[in-house]
C-alpha cells in the first residue's frame, strides 16, 4: 500500500455570521424559561458567531448537498484540479436533505464529473472521520488516485427553522433539544486525498485513522426520531392517536455526556502509553460542542499526566459554530496557516450518538526534496546528524532516518503488528510470527558470514565486526524456537514449514547482496533489522505478555534482541561515523535499507504464504 496525502482543503459557512444578540431576535426565545435557557447555553457553549443556510423568514435558502459540494469544490479549486479528476466521493453527515438517495449520491449529483465511486457515511459528528478513512483506504490501496472526503450538515432547518418551531408549538421539544438549538449551525468542510504530496505546497500525510464505537457499552446519548418507549418515528400505529412527529428533532441526553470525556481520556491516555500518540505533538485539533466541554478535558488530560497546553491547542468553535461532522474539516482548514513542514496534527473526533471516538494523526510535509522532520530525526535508532559530521555521514543519517519513518508507517499497515501494538494480540497471533520469523532468523547468521567473507583487506574493520556479529546471531533461532514450543506450538510443524514468500524474496536479497564484493550496503540491512530489536522487540514483548498472558520465558527472543541489538548499533553507529564511505557507498546503503525494509514488511504481510 502507498501513503495517502491531504492535498486539498475546503470549507464552506452559509450566509453572514450570526452573532448572539442577532440570534434572538432572528429567532426568538419563546417564553421567558427559553430566553434564561438560551443564555445559560450561550455562556456555556462560548460561540459568538455561528452560520445558518436560512433566511429571516425561517426558511432554507441551500439544501446540505449544496453545502457539501461547495466544500468539494473548494478543496478540488486549492489543489488545482476539477471534479473530472476525482474518483471517490465520500461523505458524511447527521441528516440528509432527503431519505433517499444516499447523501453521497446528492453531493455528486450536484458537484459534477464522471463516474465516480460513492460512500454515504451515517452518524453524528464521527461520519466525516468515517469518509476520510474510506477515501484514504482507497487511495492507499491503488483504487483511487484522488480522492474526496466530506462532512456536511444543515440542522437549522429541524431545530430553527420552520419545521423546529411547529416541533416546539407541538411540545415535542425539550431542554435537550433547546440545548442543540442555541449550539449547533450549518457549515461543510472537505478534503482531497492522493498518493504524493502536491508540488506546491503543504500536504497532510494520513500516518494512521483509528474510528471505533463503544455503542455495546452505552445507550443512545444523541438521537432524532428514537422516542421512549422504543419505537421510532416510522412505527406510527393508525390506531394511536398520540402523534408522533413527523420531523423528528435533535435530541441529546446531557446527562451522560461525562462517560463520553471519561472514554476520551482513557482512549488518549492508551494511545500515549502505546506510542501511538505523540507525546509532544505539536497540534491538537478536538471537536467538542462547548467550551466548557473543553476546560474538563484538559482538566482530565492533565490528572492523567497528558497536558496539552494552550499554544498547541487549537479550536474556531467560537467563531464558526458546532457544525457536527463538518467541524473537524472546517477546524483544519482554519489551522492550516499555523502548520510547517514536519509537524503533526491530531484530530481527534468524540461522537456522542452512540459513543464513537475517531482520532486521526497527520504529518506536515512541504514541496519539493522531501527532508526528515524533526520527529523523524527523534524516532530514528541512529538518530539526527550531530554539528560537524561530514556530508557524507550526515546524509546517510538522514536518508535512513527516512527509511525508518516509511517503515513504521508501514508496519502500522501489518494487520498482526497492529494487534501486538492495540494491545489486542492474541497466543496465537504469537505463535504465527515466531512461525513466519523463523527462516530469516535461521538465515541471519549465514549471509553475515558469507558478507565477512567478501569484504576486502581495505574494509579489515567491517570484516571483523561482521564475524563477531554472525557469532553472536546464529543461535538465535533456538531461542525462538523455544519460545514457540513454550506458547503451545509444535516444534515439528517449525522445522517442516517452508519460508513464506517474503521471507524467501528477503532472504534471496540478502544472500545476493552478502555474495558480492565489499557489501558495505548491508550496514542498510543492519539498521533495519537490529532497529526492530532496540527499537520495537521490547514494546512488543510487553504487550503481548499483557493482552496474550504470556510469560517472560515465552518471550526470550524478543527480550534477548531488545537488549542485545544496543551493542549491535554501536557497531553501526561507529562504522557509519568512520568516514570510510563515499557518496557512492552511502547511497547504496540507503538503498539497501528501504528494500530490506520493504521485504521485511512483506515477510510480515505474508504470514503462512508459502
Amino acid at each position: 500500500m502507498t501513503d495517502a496525502y491531504i492535498t486539498g482543503i475546503g470549507a464552506y459557512l452559509p450566509g453572514e455570521p450570526v452573532d448572539n444578540e442577532e440570534l434572538a431576535a432572528r429567532f426568538g426565545d419563546g417564553t421567558r424559561r427559553d430566553a434564561a435557557l438560551r443564555r445559560r447555553v450561550l455562556a456555556a457553549n462560548g460561540i459568538r458567531t455561528r452560520h445558518y443556510a436560512l433566511d429571516e423568514k425561517l426558511l432554507t435558502v441551500e439544501q446540505n448537498e449544496q453545502l457539501a459540494a461547495t466544500a468539494a469544490g473548494r478543496a478540488l479549486a486549492d489543489r488545482g484540479l476539477a471534479p473530472e479528476d476525482v474518483r471517490m466521493l465520500a461523505a458524511g453527515t447527521t441528516q440528509g436533505d432527503a431519505l433517499v438517495p444516499g447523501f453521497a449520491s446528492m453531493v455528486h449529483g450536484r458537484l459534477g464529473g464522471g463516474p465516480m465511486e460513492v460512500l454515504s457515511a451515517g452518524g453524528v459528528c464521527a461520519s466525516s472521520m468515517a469518509a476520510l478513512k474510506a477515501a484514504v483506504g482507497a487511495v492507499r490501496l491503488g483504487e483511487h488516485s484522488a480522492a474526496l472526503a466530506v462532512g456536511s450538515e444543515l440542522v437549522s432547518r429541524s431545530l430553527l427553522g420552520r419545521a423546529g418551531a411547529a416541533s416546539r408549538a407541538d411540545g415535542a421539544d425539550g431542554a435537550d433539544t433547546a440545548f442543540l438549538r442555541w449550539t449547533l449551525s450549518d457549515g461543510a468542510g472537505a478534503v482531497l486525498v492522493e498518493p504524493e504530496p502536491r508540488p506546491d505546497g503543504l500536504s497532510l500525510r494520513v500516518d494512521w485513522i483509528r474510528l471505533t464505537s463503544h455503542a455495546h457499552e452505552h445507550q443512545p446519548c444523541m438521537s432524532a426520531g428514537l422516542e421512549a418507549d422504543g419505537r421510532t418515528w416510522l412505527d406510527r400505529d393508525p390506531l394511536d392517536e398520540t402523534r408522533i412527529p413527523e420531523a423528528p428533532s435533535l435530541r441529546q441526553d446531557m446527562s451522560m455526556l461525562p462517560e463520553l470525556v471519561d472514554l476520551g481520556v482513557a482512549e488518549f491516555t492508551r494511545l500515549v502509553d502505546t506510542g501511538r500518540i505523540p507525546a509532544d505533538v505539536e497540534h491538537v485539533l478536538c471537536h467538542y460542542s462547548a467550551e466548557h466541554f473543553r476546560e474538563k478535558l484538559q482538566a482530565r488530560l492533565r490528572e492523567a499526566g497528558h497536558a496539552v497546553d494552550d499554544e498547541r491547542w487549537f479550536s474556531n468553535l467560537s467563531t464558526a459554530g458546532n457544525t457536527g461532522s463538518a467541524s473537524i474539516f472546517v477546524m483544519l482548514e482554519a489551522a492550516r496557516q499555523r502548520l510547517s513542514p514536519g509537524d503533526r496534527v491530531l484530530l481527534i473526533v468524540p461522537e456522542s450518538g452512540r459513543f464513537t471516538l475517531a482520532i486521526a494523526l497527520l504529518t506536515c510535509v512541504g514541496p519539493g526534496v522531501s527532508t526528515p522532520s524533526r520527529a523523524e530525526l527523534a524516532a530514528c535508532p541512529l538518530g539526527a546528524p550531530e554539528p560537524g559530521d561530514p556530508e557524507p555521514v550526515a546524509r546517510a543519517l538522514n536518508g535512513l532516518a527516512e527509511v525508518w519513518a516509511e517503515f513504521e508507517r508501514g508496519l502500522d499497515r501489518v494487520p498482526v503488528i497492529r494487534r501486538i501494538e492495540d494491545g489486542e494480540a492474541t497466543v496465537r497471533d504469537y505463535r504465527r510470527l515466531l512461525l513466519n520469523l523463523r527462516q530469516q532468523v535461521v538465515d541471519g547468521g549465514r549471509w553475515i558470514s558469507l558478507a565477512a567473507a567478501n569484504f576486502g583487506t581495505d574494509l579489515f574493520p567491517l570484516r571483523s565486526a561482521a564475524i563477531r556479529h554472525a557469532a553472536d546471531e546464529h543461535q538465535d533461532f533456538q531461542l525462538l524456537e523455544r519460545d514457540y514450543a513454550s506458547a503451545g506450538g509444535d516444534p515439528a510443524e517449525m522445522n517442516s514449514t517452508p519460508a513464506n514468500i517474503g521471507s524467501a524474496a528477503l532472504s534471496a536479497f540478502m544472500f545476493h547482496r552478502a555474495g558480492l564484493p565489499d557489501p558495505v550496503d548491508l550496514l542498510g540491512a543492519m539498521f533495519v533489522i537490529e532497529g526492530l530489536g532496540t527499537r520495537k522487540a521490547g514494546g512488543w514483548a510487553d504487550r503481548l505478555q499483557r493482552s496474550a498472558g504470556l510469560r517472560d520465558d515465552q518471550l526470550t527472543f524478543l527480550r534477548y534482541h531488545s537488549v542485545g541489538d544496543d551493542a549491535h548499533y554501536g557497531v553501526l553507529r561507529a562504522a557509519l561515523r568512520s568516514g570510510l564511505f563515499d557518496d557512492a557507498q552511502v547511497t547504496r546503503i540507503v538503498r539497501t535499507a528501504r528494500v530490506v525494509a520493504r521485504l521485511y514488511l512483506l515477510q510480515l504481510e505474508e504470514l503462512d504464504n508459502v
